[in-house]
């Protein structure tokens, strides 16, 4: 029998940063996934400014950067009636290399570490497993299934097999996690069901979808306008998006399903004819893969889990990609569950500080998913008429009319510091409030608030760090301004609880007053567990934040 201390089914997004998570604090974990290895189709394309700054405190950030489009390649969005027709609309985004230079000269809703990234996900997994592998405590295993599992008092117990038919393997684990998607046999084994909205009908971005991973060589040569990373066809004939995988060549091609149309069985020579129609032209190009999707999806689990067992990414929640939010989310979901599960293990928490991981995630993903929602409304409830192809006095008036609402519409789904940034765990029964109401919750704004609960404000240091940067990989208590006052009682009951905790001292006013408060208490999923203006409770402090486990 293997024995580990947690058991993570599925090489997911979720699953990899869950392990990357456990493994850097030494904790035990086996990895199953049934795949052969991480993703080849290239699924989600958008590494959101959050998850950057996460993969920044793990260590890799300008790994992940350096993947993806060409560092000068144009990350803007644009939409055409087809892509060799009348370009409609267009956002510009800083390019990956201009991203480096800008985001330290960028304040207000867009004050980070880090700003976003376009990189298929295809890319993201190979880095997350070669990391997740590099850490002795991992177990990573692909080509091996979860066949089922048992929960006991203080263990559970499951069997695992490699998919090539190998003998089946019983293992023994301290907890379970489904990371095993949207078909979840965790999350069916434990009877959770559903809630939220599914089957949402649009023209676009509702409903069943074709998608193509393509090479394309001579797309560039017809191309009439400037490149982009996203291309969105809108016209009566055909609605599709594609992103540049490579910047090069290859292209992740998704083209809504009409009525009547039987997606389920093309092949090859369909995925050639769709995707000419929303180039508006024929052109070489090598289909890799083809298959269906739905978009339409806003659904959240029931629960995230019960018992031993636990379970995040797209075995919790299930998105319209609108806003690439899915992907993000469940980053963060592995970010969430990760420190605390290693604290429960280390006997630094009692087992109901592993509550607060459905507390505080579940209203997330409503809250994301019902962004996610908002955005396919905006871009797919939006008629596109022949008018649009139209050469005539009519047609201009009716491009014109589409340009006004796209060009509103970009800066709604990918112009979100408020989404990114302005996630929040208030009422978590580990969150120590002061009092202070947040600033209110906008897609395309966010004001930076040390309001317990939500992520700290950033600012760059004139050493030329991030703020982030100077944190502490686990507990930090920040200490802010000429005149903080002494936190050794912080230290002191840190000690006597087993908690690793650093203060970490900045003299600038500037920070005092962005915090609103000379002390910071920061978890180590950077969030703002707590703030005031002296060390007189911190013992109590402590012991609620951390889920402290009993004396």
């Amino acid at each position: 029998m293997l024995e580990t201390d947690v058991l993570v089914a599925g090489g997911g997004p979720f699953g990899l940063t869950l392990a990357l998570e456990l493994g850097r604090r030494g904790v035990r974990s086996l990895l199953v996934d049934a795949k052969p290895g991480t993703a080849f189709n290239p699924q989600a394309n958008a590494t959101q400014a959050r998850t950057m700054e996460h993969f920044r405190r793990l260590g890799f950030a300008h790994e992940i950067r350096g993947q993806g489009l060409p560092p000068e390649h144009p990350t803007d969005i644009a939409y055409f009636t087809r892509y060799t027709g009348h370009e409609l609309a267009r956002l510009r985004l800083p390019t990956a290399a201009q991203a480096v230079r800008n985001v330290r000269g960028m304040g207000g809703s867009w004050s980070a570490a880090e700003l976003p990234h376009r990189i298929s996900q295809k890319f993201v997994e190979a880095t997350l497993r070669g990391h997740a592998q590099a850490l002795p405590s991992n177990d990573i295993r692909y080509g091996c299934k979860l066949l089922d599992f048992g929960q006991h008092e203080d263990h559970v117990t499951a069997t695992v097999q490699p998919v090539d038919g190998g003998a089946p393997v019983a293992v023994r684990a301290r907890f379970l996690v489904g990371a095993d998607g949207a078909r979840s046999l965790v999350r069916s084994r434990l009877g959770i069901a559903w809630g939220g909205a599914t089957g949402v009908r649009r023209d676009f971005m509702g409903g069943q979808m074709f998608a193509v991973y393509l090479r394309a060589p001579d797309f560039y040569r017809v191309l009439p306008h400037g490149r982009a990373w996203m291309y969105v066809s809108v016209n009566p004939q055909r609605r599709a998006f594609m992103a540049s995988v490579d910047g090069k060549s290859e292209f992740a091609f998704h083209a809504a399903v009409h009525d009547g149309e039987d997606a389920d069985h093309w092949g090859e020579a369909d995925a050639k004819r769709v995707f000419a129609q929303a180039l508006g032209t024929q052109i070489p190009i090598e289909v890799l893969s083809c298959g269906t999707w739905t978009a339409g999806h806003s659904l959240v689990a029931q629960s995230f889990g019960g018992g031993r067992v636990f379970i995040g990414g797209d075995a919790a929640h299930l998105f319209t990609p609108t806003g690439g939010l899915g992907y993000n989310t469940a980053v963060e979901d592995a970010v969430n569950l990760g420190w605390k599960l290693a604290a429960v293990l280390r006997g630094q928490a009692a087992p109901g500080l592993l509550a607060s991981y459905e507390a505080e995630r579940r209203p997330l993903a409503q809250r994301n998913t019902a962004y996610a929602q908002s955005f396919a409304d905006s871009v797919g409830l939006f008629a596109a008429t022949p008018l649009l192809e139209e050469e005539s006095p009519a047609g201009d008036t009716e491009r014109a009319r589409a340009s006004v609402h796209l060009d509103a519409h970009a800066r709604l789904e990918f112009n979100i510091p408020g989404v990114t940034f302005g996630g929040r765990y208030d009422g978590s029964p580990i969150i120590a409030g002061d009092g202070s109401v947040a600033p209110p919750d906008q897609a395309n704004a966010y004001e930076p608030t040390a309001t317990p609960g939500g992520r700290p404000p950033h600012a760059w240091l004139d050493d030329g760090r991030s703020l982030f940067d100077s944190f502490h990989s686990e507990w930090t208590l920040l200490a802010l301004g000429p005149h903080a006052p002494d936190a050794s009682a912080f230290t002191d009951a840190a000690t006597a609880l087993g908690l690793d905790l650093k203060v970490v001292a900045h003299q600038a006013q500037s920070l005092r007053d962005l915090y609103q408060a000379p002390l910071a208490l920061i978890r180590p999923d950077q969030i703002v567990a707590w703030r005031g203006t002296g060390a007189d409770d911190a013992r109590a402090v402590l012991r609620r934040v951390s889920g402290a486990a009993p004396a």
